[in-house]
């Protein structure tokens, strides 16, 4: 739980409080721009997990397993620039908009959060100007610049997803998720289909883009710019070589 000196601002500069934003191959040629808002389960001491123990903090909860991995093969292998969450999303969810109920969560999955409850008017106002700006601002900063130099962009976020969700399997494999981008979507989830045998992989599954999203209205398409979310299974990629084979897979379906 935070303690007094959560009433001022943390020194950036140690390991406990890193970066809210790490910038991976900020040069890439590609016009293809990676987000990862729930790269990191990082979560500073003096929050004490929030009253979670290290088991839940590993889990799906606390950030999204194997998405940061996929996401860094891909801006090699793409030579695109991609941006990372320094922080755990049970924090503040870097893809929610401010002052929703998923911003901060009071319960993840079935979980309690305890750390969550009954938060100052301060401390959410800590995390919006420690965590969530500084990564949105890096995001819309590189666009901008990107735009004044009359090139394109286009966005692509990777999250996971947990193969069974409130006793429910997920059958798919993974889901293209978009709302504006329909056709860009089709066509990578074709290019996907197409990477291996059996790959089951549909549009807007698990999720839907709706009003309870961030990166894809704010990035994508209120600037113009073709977007969609690929939500891989975690279970595919939580270890280091299904990371990079489903990668390859996106590679080649974005590339096509």
């Amino acid at each position: 739980m935070p303690n007094s000196r959560m009433q001022h601002e943390p020194a950036l500069d140690h390991a406990d409080w890193p970066p809210a934003l790490e910038i991976v191959n900020q040069a890439g040629r590609s016009p293809i721009v990676l987000i990862c808002e729930h790269a990191s389960n990082h979560m500073p001491a003096e929050y004490g997990g929030l009253g979670l123990g290290p088991v839940d903090l590993s889990r799906h909860i606390a950030w999204d397993v194997g998405a940061a991995e996929v996401t860094r093969h891909l801006a090699r292998l793409l030579d695109a620039p991609a941006f990372l969450a320094g922080y755990s999303r049970l924090l503040i969810d870097l893809n929610r908009p401010l002052g929703a109920a998923s911003s901060i969560p009071l319960v993840s999955e079935a979980t309690p959060i305890p750390g969550n409850h009954d938060l100052a008017p301060a401390e959410r106002e800590r995390r919006e100007a420690v965590m969530f700006q500084p990564f949105h601002r890096g995001v819309a900063h590189f666009l901008d610049a990107r735009q004044a130099r009359g090139e394109g962009s286009v966005i692509v976020a990777i999250h996971s997803y947990t193969p069974v969700f409130h006793g429910k399997q997920r059958p798919w494999h993974a889901g293209v998720l978009f709302a504006q981008a329909a056709s860009m979507g089709q066509k990578v989830i074709e290019a996907l289909r197409a990477a291996a045998p059996g790959l089951l992989v549909e549009a807007n599954v698990p999720y839907v883009i709706d009003g309870n999203d961030y990166a894809i209205p704010v990035h994508g398409d209120q600037r113009g710019h073709p977007a969609i979310l690929i939500e891989i299974r975690n279970d595919l990629i939580a270890t280091p070589d299904g990371a990079e084979r489903w990668a390859g897979y996106l590679a080649g379906a974005l590339s096509a």
